[in-house]
């Protein structure tokens, strides 16, 4: 069974005067609906049929992080164009939810498959599987952080350096409570300045140790810094960013493996406290960056957006420095968008990513769009 596939103009109240229709896209909305009222973020790899998997959360009960939530899949054989329906994959066992998943083939040949399992508000872990046989069976999860605490580890964040070394970037969010039995969103039970962990596994995931240095902002912040990425850079060395409140992205780098990091600085990245997502493109120095910036000017006349809106593509050539050849790809400015997955296939990229409405469950449908690298590449 295959999902319907939706024509770019299914986003008809989209303003069009900012950009013409992106060419050569695909979109697919798993909506939200009464059973599952949240769709969102996930990951995408390709398995060695030319199979692309894609798994990504699915709750019910709720748009909330702290809803409960299982791990759903769907699959293309056509690079994208067309998608099987939704299954689930991995139910919740006990706890809140199971949420954010990365996804990437091992130099080993195998398949890894990370998400955090959340037992309370206070208690969330990142744990690997594995799998040897193309996706057909699984490991049982492993946990990947052995300290007690609340890990955001968000969707299609762990990478494998050319060394071979997986790095998987969290936010620390120590505990204002002394139990673990609270789970109400609205108590707060976390303080939500987040500090910022990267911890490394030279054995593909079997140990895993922290990196010597961690971050926070150094300013007065109510966010800290949050929903961290890494990417290696084409000299090897190691760039991260996190989203914060101060209206831009924040960046590290680190040039021995993700040993220890640089403090934190801003970017030229404008967002509001909202995830980047940011990738290296096939056979290229270049980094793809997917994010919200707020500086387009607004199709309605007002300032600025607010909010999660517009989503832009924007391609560095040094390395993170400096950001250009922007490209607009959803410019709603009561649309929400975000939590992007960012993957390669062919001449094209798939983007997977959480799209809605302000005020109306923003998180609620899961979007994915094939979008051309050279209508990216070129200039605007």
């Amino acid at each position: 069974m295959k999902l319907p596939l939706l024509p770019l103009a299914f986003a008809g109240l989209l303003a069009a005067s900012l950009t013409a229709a992106v060419p050569d896209s695909v979109v697919l909305n798993i909506p939200s609906t009464p059973e599952h009222p949240r769709n969102s973020e996930g990951a995408f790899v390709t398995l060695h049929s030319g199979r692309i998997e894609f798994y990504f959360s699915q709750f019910s009960g709720g748009y909330s992080d702290y809803s409960t939530a299982r791990i759903a899949e769907i699959h293309s054989d056509d690079q994208g164009r067309t998608w099987s329906a939704p299954h689930a994959f991995v139910e919740k066992a006990g706890g809140i939810n199971l949420m954010s998943v990365s996804a990437l083939r091992l130099a080993s040949g195998q398949l890894a498959l990370f998400y955090g399992i959340k037992k309370s508000g206070i208690d969330c872990i990142p744990y690997l599987l594995t799998s040897r046989d193309e996706a057909a069976t699984w490991s049982e999860p492993n946990r990947v952080v052995p300290a007690p605490g609340y890990f955001v580890l968000n969707n299609d964040r762990v990478i494998q350096t050319s060394s071979g070394r997986l790095i998987l970037p969290v936010a620390f969010n120590r505990s204002l409570l002394p139990t673990a039995d609270v789970v109400n969103e609205k108590v707060r039970p976390n303080d939500y300045r987040g500090i910022i962990i990267w911890y490394l596994s030279d054995d593909e995931g079997a140990t895993w140790r922290e990196a010597d240095t961690w971050w926070t902002l150094p300013i007065a912040s109510e966010t800290g810094l949050q929903e961290p990425g890494v990417v290696e850079l084409a000299d090897g060395s190691l760039y991260s960013w996190a989203r914060t409140g101060q209206g831009r992205q924040y960046s590290f780098r680190s040039r021995d493996g993700g040993k220890t990091w640089s403090p934190p600085e801003p970017t030229e990245l404008l967002s509001p406290c909202s995830p980047a997502s940011i990738k290296r493109l096939p056979g290229s120095d270049a980094l793809l960056a997917i994010y919200n910036d707020y500086s387009f000017p607004h199709p309605t006349g007002r300032s600025a957006y607010r909010g999660r809106t517009p989503l832009v593509a924007a391609i560095s050539h040094d390395g993170g420095r400096t950001w250009g050849q922007k490209k607009l790809l959803e410019n709603d400015p009561n649309g929400e968008f975000a939590y992007i997955a960012v993957h390669f296939v062919g001449d094209s990229v798939l983007l997977g990513y959480s799209a809605g409405q302000t005020g109306k469950g923003h998180l609620g449908s899961l979007r994915i769009r094939r979008v051309s690298l050279a209508w990216l590449e070129a200039a605007p």
